[in-house]
C-alpha cells in the first residue's frame, strides 16, 4: 500500500467537490451534522485552527471498486467528471464545508431540537473586526432564506435575504469567501476601512487554508482498505459492521472474475428489506442482525467456533455470504410465521429481536424438520425459556452461538444430546409477576402473547387475537381492575400496575370498562355483548380470571387466583417449574427466602398504555 500526505488547499478542494472529482463510496452514511456543529467548524476554519486529517483513496483500483456517489449538496448537472478520489474519512467535515462555502450556501441540517431545518451562515463584519481573536460571536447561523423571525414567525427581527440588505446590516455570506464575488461584495460595504480590515484579517487567511490529508494510491489492496476502515471506525462517527463489510466486499477479485461486475452489499440488503417489509413483526430487524444470522451459519458449517460477534463478522468471506444470505431471507419468512403462531404480531411486541437471529439460523440448519410436531415443541420451549428467563438481554452474541450449536440435536431428540444452556439456565420466580409493569420487559410481552394464544377472545367483540383482529381491534394491554378504581381503593401500586392486573383488550372494550369497579362494568358488558351471562363469563375466564371475584369486585381474591394462573402459563411454556417465593396468604409480595429473584427496576409507567379511561 502506497500513500501520499499532501496539504490540500481548501480553495482547490471546494471546486473539485463541486465538479465531482471528489466523491464518496456509496456505502457511507448520509450527512448528519447539526447546525451548531457546522457553525463551530466554520469558526475553527476562520481562526486557522486545524480541522483534522482527511483520508482519500485514488480510484482506478482493480481490487477496490467502490460505487461512487456525489457528496451531498453537489448539483448533479454540474458534476460532469468521474471521481479521482473517494473520501474514506472526513465525509461530514467536507460535506459541511462544501455546502456552506460553495453554491448558494444553504444547508439542510438539524437544529438543537433535532428538527430538520435549512440554514445559511454569515460573518457579522463589525463583530469580526472588533475582536478577530474571538470569531465565535461573529459567525452567525440564520434560516436558509436569510430572514430571522420571532413570535411564531410573525415578526421579522433580521432580514439579510438580498445583497443590499446584507450590506446594510454588515452580514457577509460565507459562501462568497472563496469566490471573487466576495471581494466585489466588500467594495459595496459603506465603511471601507472596516471592509479592508475584514478582508485582511479574516478572508485572506481563510483563502490560504489547507487541510492535511492521507491519499491512498490505486495499488492499495482491499484488505488494507478494510483495515483502514476499522482504524477509522475507532473514533468520530463510527461506521457500522454493515458499512465496514460493504467496504470489504466491494471489488472482491473472485466475484469480479466470475461475474464481470462488483458486489454491492447495499443492493443485496434491498432484497432483504423487501422481505422484511412484508411482515410488520420483523420491522425491528436491521442489517447487522441479518449479518449475524449469516455469520452463525457460515462459522457453523466451516467447523470453526460458531460465532455472531460483530467483530468476527468482519472476517466473513463474500463466498460464505452468498451461500447463506438467500437461505436466511427464506428463514425470515418462517420466523414471521412462528411468531404469528405465538400471537406476536408487530415488532413492538417482539420480546427480544436479537433472539430472532438464532431462530432464523435454526430454521436454515434444521430445514423442514423444524416443523415436525415434537421438534417444533422443543424449539418453542427453547424460545420461551429465552423470553421468560430473560436471557437475551445481555451477552447475546455468545448465547446465539451456543444455541445454534446445541438446539438442533436436542430438539431432534438425538442420543446424548445436551440440554441447551438457554433451557437449562432459564428460571422464573413468582415475585417477578409483581415487578412486570410495562412492555419494556421481554417477559411482560411474552406473558401477554401467551395469554392471547390461550384461546382468549375480546370480551365485547368475541374475536380471537389473531394477526388480522389484533390490528383491526387496536388491541393493547389494559387494566382489569381499572387504575382509577385502584387509586380510589388504595391498592398497592406494585399490584395495581403488575401484569397480573393486565390483559389484552380491544380499544372499544377498554373504553366501555372505563374506571369503575369490575362489578359495575361486568353488568355493562352483559348488556352490550348481547350474549348470556354464562357465555360472557366463559370468555372472561379464558383470560385466566376468576370471574366470581371480578363480579364481586374482590381484588385480593382476583389477584391471588390470577397470579397462580399466569404462573401456570409460564411453567407450561418453559417446560419447568417456577420458584414460589411469595407468602400465599398475603399480597405484600414478601419473599420466603433471601434467595428470591430481585428484578431490575422497570422504566416509569407510561399512562398512555392504559387506554382512554382505564
Amino acid at each position: 500500500m502506497g500513500f501520499q500526505t499532501p496539504q490540500q488547499p481548501l480553495k482547490e478542494l471546494l471546486p473539485r467537490i463541486a465538479r465531482g472529482e471528489i466523491q464518496l463510496p456509496d456505502f457511507q452514511r448520509g450527512y448528519v451534522w447539526d447546525e451548531e456543529r457546522i457553525r463551530s467548524l466554520l469558526v475553527t476554519l476562520a481562526h486557522g485552527h486545524p480541522l483534522g486529517v482527511v483520508m482519500t483513496l485514488q480510484t482506478g483500483n482493480d481490487q477496490v471498486r467502490f460505487k461512487p456517489r456525489l457528496i451531498e449538496g453537489v448539483d448533479e448537472e454540474s458534476a460532469d467528471v468521474d471521481p479521482a478520489l473517494l473520501v474514506l474519512d472526513g465525509q461530514q467535515r467536507l460535506t459541511s464545508l462544501s455546502q456552506a462555502l460553495w453554491g448558494d450556501g444553504v444547508i439542510d441540517t438539524q437544529d438543537a431540537r433535532r428538527k430538520v431545518v435549512q440554514r445559511r451562515f454569515f460573518f457579522d463584519i463589525v463583530q469580526a473586526v472588533k475582536d478577530p481573536h474571538n470569531l465565535d460571536e461573529a459567525v452567525k447561523s440564520l434560516p436558509g432564506d436569510g430572514v430571522l423571525r420571532e413570535n411564531f414567525d410573525r415578526d421579522i427581527v433580521l432580514d439579510v435575504s438580498t445583497r443590499d440588505k446584507q450590506l446594510e446590516h454588515g452580514y457577509f455570506p460565507v459562501n462568497l469567501a472563496y469566490r471573487d464575488s466576495g471581494t466585489d461584495w466588500l467594495f459595496g460595504y459603506a465603511d471601507g476601512d472596516v471592509a479592508r480590515t475584514f478582508l485582511n484579517t479574516v478572508l485572506t487567511p481563510m483563502k490560504s487554508y489547507t487541510i492535511p490529508s492521507i491519499e491512498l494510491d490505486r495499488q492499495t489492496t482491499k484488505e488494507a482498505v478494510a483495515t483502514v476502515f476499522e482504524k477509522v471506525n475507532q473514533g468520530g462517527m463510527k461506521l457500522t459492521v454493515f458499512e465496514l463489510l460493504t467496504a470489504k466486499f466491494a471489488g472482491d477479485a473472485d466475484y469480479y472474475r466470475a461475474t464481470g461486475t462488483d458486489f454491492r452489499l447495499k443492493d443485496d440488503w434491498d432484497s432483504t428489506a423487501e422481505v422484511i417489509g412484508k411482515y410488520p413483526v420483523l420491522q425491528g430487524l436491521d442489517e447487522t442482525e441479518f449479518l449475524q444470522a449469516v455469520m452463525l451459519l457460515a462459522s457453523n458449517r466451516n467447523h470453526r467456533a460458531t460465532t455472531a460477534r460483530k467483530d468476527d463478522i468482519l472476517s466473513l468471506r463474500l463466498s460464505d455470504y452468498l451461500d447463506w444470505a438467500d437461505e436466511v431471507r427464506k428463514a425470515m419468512v418462517w420466523v414471521a410465521g412462528f411468531l404469528a403462531a405465538e400471537h406476536i404480531h408487530i415488532d413492538g411486541d417482539v420480546p427480544y429481536p436479537t433472539q430472532l437471529v438464532p431462530l432464523a439460523a435454526l430454521r436454515v440448519l434444521m430445514g423442514e424438520d423444524i416443523d415436525i410436531h415434537g421438534i417444533r415443541s422443543r424449539v418453542r420451549q427453547w424460545y420461551w425459556c429465552g423470553v421468560l428467563g430473560e436471557l437475551y438481554s445481555s451477552a447475546t452474541e455468545t448465547r446465539m452461538a451456543r444455541d445454534v450449536e446445541q438446539v438442533p440435536a436436542w430438539a431432534r431428540g438425538e442420543e446424548r444430546a445436551a440440554v441447551p444452556r438457554t433451557v437449562e439456565d432459564a428460571n422464573f420466580v413468582e415475585s417477578r409477576l409483581h415487578s412486570l409493569k410495562t412492555r419494556n420487559a421481554a417477559a411482560y410481552k411474552g406473558i401477554n402473547a401467551l395469554l392471547m394464544a390461550h384461546d382468549t377472545k375480546d370480551w365485547l367483540h368475541h374475536q380471537p387475537f389473531d394477526r388480522a383482529h389484533y390490528v383491526e381491534l387496536a388491541v393493547d394491554i389494559h387494566h382489569i381492575f381499572p387504575k382509577k378504581w385502584c387509586l380510589a381503593h388504595d391498592i398497592d401500586p406494585e399490584l395495581r400496575e403488575s401484569i397480573v392486573n393486565k390483559t389484552p383488550l380491544a380499544r372499544k372494550t377498554n373504553q366501555l370498562v372505563g374506571g369503575v369497579s369490575p362489578a359495575d362494568y361486568m353488568r355493562k358488558l352483559d348488556a352490550r355483548a348481547k350474549i348470556t351471562t354464562d357465555e360472557l363469563d366463559a370468555i372472561v375466564a379464558a383470560h385466566q380470571v376468576d370471574v366470581a371475584a371480578l363480579r364481586a369486585g374482590d381484588f385480593e381474591r382476583f389477584f391471588t387466583h390470577r397470579r397462580e394462573a399466569l404462573l401456570g402459563l409460564v411453567e407450561s411454556a418453559m417446560g419447568k417449574r417456577a420458584a414460589r417465593d411469595i407468602d400465599q396468604d398475603s399480597l405484600d409480595g414478601g419473599a420466603e427466602s433471601s434467595d428470591a429473584f430481585v428484578p431490575e427496576p422497570d422504566d416509569p409507567v407510561d399512562n398512555a398504555e392504559y387506554g382512554v379511561t382505564g
